[in-house]
């Protein structure tokens, strides 16, 4: 399993290097206080790992929230167990009305 690990670690960082070979141009890139040169395959790398860090931030919200909600709902479930036990314990009434 090791072996796959390396060799799909190894085939990524190939594709990267070939990637920035084939996308070596600069680029200019204009923004409100001046503006600033880079090589198209770091602006969109850059631009890739910023995303990713966005979108882990966003969802982490919203994995607080599902952790949350799964505590509340297994408390009620122990809540809910605990009353179905203490019901069954109790013993039935016979009603001798006939």
């Amino acid at each position: 399993m090791k072996i796959i690990k390396y060799f799909f670690l190894t085939f990524i960082a190939l594709l990267g290097v070939s990637f920035a070979c084939l996308n070596a141009q600069t680029v200019a890139i204009n923004y409100y206080i001046g503006n600033i040169l880079l090589p198209l395959s770091l602006l969109i790398a850059t631009t890739l790992v910023i995303g990713s860090f966005l979108g882990i931030f966003a969802m982490v919200s919203l994995y607080f929230q599902q952790k949350t909600l799964l505590f509340r709902l297994q408390h009620r479930l122990k809540l809910a167990e605990k009353e179905l036990t203490n019901l069954r314990a109790i013993p039935l009434k016979e009603n001798d009305t006939c």
